[in-house]
């Protein structure tokens, strides 16, 4: 399938990250200026001192202490507009950086919109997670200390190399002597390091995946006693991670050390040679001193210069990663919205499967129309494809082949935010946000009032369960949560429904959880939301379908049979077997009712 193949060229690492600068490239040149202009201030006192010391020794019997004040004075200045620029650096960097993870976040959950739903459900929640929050949030550092940081502290051994040069050209290149085995040992500790970063990846979203399992899943672990083995699980996944974070640290520790020891040239080769030539009348005392001073300002550059590399070797490696996600194919769309005079639904020859292979195919030739305002049933044995039926009318995919059109027209030419605005999807499984219940409702349409949701609470029959909850509407879902049914919820899901009052409804097992006592109440709030509306139901419950328009049998991706209720007990052996076995359900559910009633008035 077409949709599942990334056919999008990546860019380069540094071109992705430069394109969410948008808005804050200005910021970050202004805090390159400041912070070259804080590592140059941060050079002058250094030659204010040179000269205050200079001063003293030329004139030991009648020192000019005015002048050498002077300099003091201009030492401090410079220190003073180092340490204003710096700080006004990096809040401009932190504001720009903030603003760059704020595109990326953004610019990540626009493309989960509008990839297919098999494309980002084919990532685990830990993989998610670590490319939402820690990749990206570990990407601030770099950008709000490395860009401005780096710019400076790259010119500052630049800059200290020809001062320097102007003093002595033995002297200047004595600063360097052990740079060059000190590069070597950087590379070597790059190299080491870059082979593992895929492997900390992959462990990391590991653990993260685990985590995230267990805490979801403690209900089930705890009901079924198997705390032990999943917390074993769980335990080995976080040790497998700290084994390999240790043995990753440990593998580049020695070359790590070994950078940061001879990076410091000054006694090394500096002082050595400063003395030499000194001694030898070629270097007064304070321009010792100076040299001395200027080669451990270098000292320091070169050591951030290494942090910071390791922090852009990172940082690549992450954006690499985020672009894994920022390049998933999207769901084709028109930028127009489209002209729609009718909601009628219509599939013809559709074909469809999950990986795009004809092998792997789930639905072989589905054609099925739905008139306007019409009510149309789903059902069939599990795995026959009816809710890949609604989810392709939802356009979480686009089908392998053929077409799907509402009013006439595909809903490939629709926008997608149009399409969402059309119809309204309620499954089985019934999701409340961390807001409260008022919230999850108002999500329907969230330019509604209190009373608008209220009413539409009220249709949905949830006026009486939520009023017992402690706070009522402004109860937070979290703790609602676990007080609420699974059919309460559902009721809610419809509530939502009914305040967004889309033209076609798609109910997907929306009684799943409901039992006999609460069913009525559910189907009046499903009569409710449905009125005027295109209604395409998903069921097992076959007595909640009996009055549809009509009825498609789906078994194995193919139609078996469709019409009323009345035709389909005629023609149609499989549904006459679904319905016979739905019957017999239901007298025994009546049946072990009245025994336990019976033996209750027994008692």
């Amino acid at each position: 399938m077409e949709n599942r193949k990334t056919s999008e060229k990546k860019d380069s690492w540094l071109k992705v990250l430069l394109g969410y600068t948008e808005g804050s490239g200005q910021r970050l040149g202004i805090s390159v200026i400041l912070s070259v202009i804080s590592i140059i201030s941060g050079l002058m006192p250094y030659y204010c001192i040179y000269r205050g010391i200079d001063l003293y020794i030329r004139n030991l019997n009648q020192a000019p202490m005015q002048e050498i004040l002077r300099w003091c004075l201009y030492a401090l200045l410079f220190y003073i507009i180092k340490i204003v620029s710096f700080s006004a650096s990096t809040w401009i960097s932190h504001i720009a950086a903030y603003h760059i993870l704020e595109g990326l976040r953004l610019r990540l959950t626009d493309r989960f919109l509008k990839a297919p739903l098999g494309d980002v459900e084919g990532h685990s929640i830990g993989e998610i997670k670590s490319i939402m929050v820690e990749k990206i949030e570990n990407m601030e550092p770099p950008i709000a200390h490395m860009i401005p940081e780096g710019s400076g502290h790259i010119l500052l051994p630049v800059i200290s190399f020809i001062a320097l040069l102007t003093l002595d050209w033995r002297i200047a290149l004595a600063s360097l002597v052990t740079v060059p085995l000190s590069m070597v040992f950087m590379t070597l500790t790059m190299i080491i390091s870059g082979k593992s970063f895929t492997q900390y990846d992959e462990s990391n979203a590991h653990m993260n995946s685990t985590i995230v399992e267990y805490i979801e899943g403690i209900e089930v672990i705890k009901a079924f006693g198997r705390a032990g083995t999943s917390y074993e699980k769980y335990a080995k996944a976080i040790l497998d991670y700290k084994q390999f974070v240790v043995k990753w640290l440990s593998s580049t520790w020695i070359t790590m050390k070994m950078t940061f020891a001879l990076f410091p040239s000054t006694l090394l080769g500096t002082l050595p040679v400063g003395l030499y030539l000194t001694m030898h009348g070629q270097l007064t005392i304070s321009q010792l001193v100076l040299a001395v001073m200027l080669s451990m300002s270098m000292v320091t550059s070169f050591a951030k210069i290494e942090v910071f590399s390791e922090n852009l070797r990172e940082m690549q490696y992450n954006i690499e990663s985020i672009q894994d996600f920022l390049t998933m194919k999207e769901l084709p769309e028109p930028s127009v919205y489209a002209n729609i005079n009718s909601y009628d639904v219509k599939l013809e020859n559709v074909h469809f499967s999950y990986t795009g292979e004809e092998k792997d195919e789930v639905l072989h030739g589905i054609d099925l129309t739905m008139p306007a305002g019409s009510f149309t049933a789903l059902v069939g044995p599990s795995g026959g494809g009816k809710s890949t039926v609604a989810r392709l009318i939802s356009r979480f995919w686009d089908v392998t082949s053929g077409g799907i059109t509402i009013g006439g027209v595909n809903i490939r030419e629709i926008p997608l935010s149009q399409l969402s605005e059309m119809i309204s999807f309620v499954t089985q499984d019934n999701f409340l946000f961390r807001c409260s219940i008022m919230e999850n409702i108002r999500l329907g349409n969230p330019t509604a009032s209190d009373e608008e949701v209220r009413e539409a609470a009220r249709k949905a029959c949830c006026q009486e369960f939520i009023e017992k909850l402690p706070q009522g509407y402004d109860t937070p879902a979290g703790e609602a949560g676990r007080r609420l049914s699974g059919g309460e919820k559902q009721r809610i899901a419809i509530a939502r429904m009914i305040l967004k009052n889309a033209p076609i409804i798609i109910l997907d097992e929306a009684t799943a959880f409901t039992d006999p006592e609460n069913e009525n109440k559910i189907q009046k709030s499903i009569e409710e939301l449905t009125k005027g509306k295109t209604l395409l139901v998903i069921a097992h419950r076959l007595s909640t379908i009996t009055d549809a328009d009509k009825i498609v049998v789906l078994k194995n991706g193919c139609v078996e049979g469709a019409g009323t209720q009345e035709e389909l007990l005629q023609n149609s052996p499989l549904y006459q077997r679904m319905w016979q076995a739905h019957v017999g359900a239901r007298h025994w559910a009546v049946g072990s009712q009245k025994e336990g009633e019976e033996s209750c008035l027994a008692l």
